[in-house]
């Protein structure tokens, strides 16, 4: 995986450039963003929708090497495609669970440490999810890097549960992070 700093900061700068950082907001705040996140994952879930990613790089291998397409004709391709086969999918939103917690530890310039080799049981999504949600809700703030930690192990639980079910969750937020730039202030007037 690419260096997990590096993902912070590209996340936190691109959400200030978005305008996401303009008030001053609560960790529990943040947190809760993680778990709307991670609730969408649950609702794809139910609703069978999975990223074609292979049909996703072959149509922009297209646009690429045969249209020869760049610039803002690039960028339109890359959305539209984007919005057709990865948008809205259990990995998509799985990454934006992971890209909120990267905002979250840049906003508080935390050095991130990188976990992803923990065991998962053989457990539904929906159970993954709830005991996701227990961590996260229930840090424990008895250590002086406490938020540090706790963001490291919750991106760490995301990463373990992908690897175990053979998601590539870091080419997925690489992704969605293209995206999330080429994006309007604000994503186009949402509050939070």
């Amino acid at each position: 995986m690419k260096n997990l700093n590096d993902l912070r900061d590209k996340a936190y700068q691109c959400a200030v450039a978005h305008g996401w950082h303009e008030g001053n907001l609560s960790d529990e705040h943040f947190l809760c963003l993680v778990i709307s996140e991670l609730m969408e994952a649950v609702e794809a879930d139910r609703k069978g929708k999975n990223a074609d990613t292979k049909k996703f790089n072959q149509e922009l291998d297209y646009y690429i090497h045969e249209m020869k397409l760049y610039g803002e004709n690039y960028d339109k391709a890359y959305r539209d495609t984007f919005e057709y086969y990865l948008k809205d999918s259990v990995e998509d939103e799985l990454s934006d669970a992971c890209i909120r917690l990267l905002d979250l530890a840049g906003l508080r310039n935390c050095e991130l440490l990188y976990m992803d080799s923990l065991y998962i049981e053989e457990i539904s999504f929906t159970e993954f999810s709830y005991m996701f949600c227990s961590f996260i809700t229930n840090p424990d703030k008895s250590q002086k890097d406490w938020l540090k930690l706790h963001i490291s192990c919750s991106l760490g639980r995301i990463f373990s549960w992908c690897r175990a079910k053979n998601i590539d969750i870091a080419w997925h937020i690489e992704q969605k992070m293209k995206y999330n730039e080429l994006r309007p202030f604000m994503h186009g007037g949402k509050a939070y």
